[in-house]
């Protein structure tokens, strides 16, 4: 009889990126990660707030996200900020490449998550910059809806 492992799962999202960009599109990536970096990260250990991607080559990495270092990791342990590697197929690379070549495009994570398998994954964001006006257009617009919500709940 084999014994069923519990694997946490983890949902880290970065909301700052919501209101400081509008996606046109979407992407899952895998990440190139040593095992301490893992552990941290099934403790919840990460910070996406300033994280964002970058091609090196032909590759694409994530720079500024931080995973804390892991409390029982020895001489082990890992640089918390370094780059880390995005595993993407060739298709989608390309077309990261050629949509990067506007004006204006980045890339930014949006979620960092743990798969039924337990493998680390990230969703990143192909995104423009909002302007003032768009980010007060978000903030009236979610203000309206709690308030919508409110009144749902206050019959």
């Amino acid at each position: 009889m084999a014994s069923a492992s519990i694997v946490k799962q983890v949902d880290i999202r970065n909301r700052r990126a919501s209101f400081e960009y509008a996606f046109v599109d979407t992407f899952t990536a895998g990440l190139v990660l040593t095992g301490t970096e893992i552990k941290s990260i099934r403790q919840g250990k990460v910070n996406l707030q300033d994280a964002y991607c970058l091609f090196l080559g032909s590759e694409l990495y994530i720079r500024q996200m931080s995973i804390s270092t892991y409390t029982e990791g020895t001489y082990n342990n890992h640089d918390p900020l370094r780059d880390r590697k995005l595993l993407l197929t060739k298709r989608e690379l390309r077309r990261l490449t050629e949509n990067l070549k506007d004006q204006g495009l980045t890339i930014v994570p949006i979620r960092l998550y743990t798969n039924p398998r337990g493998f680390a994954k990230i969703d990143i964001a192909l995104a423009k910059g909002k302007k003032l006006y768009d980010k007060r257009d978000s903030i009236k617009e979610r203000d309206a809806t709690r308030s919508m919500q409110r009144g749902q709940y206050e019959d």
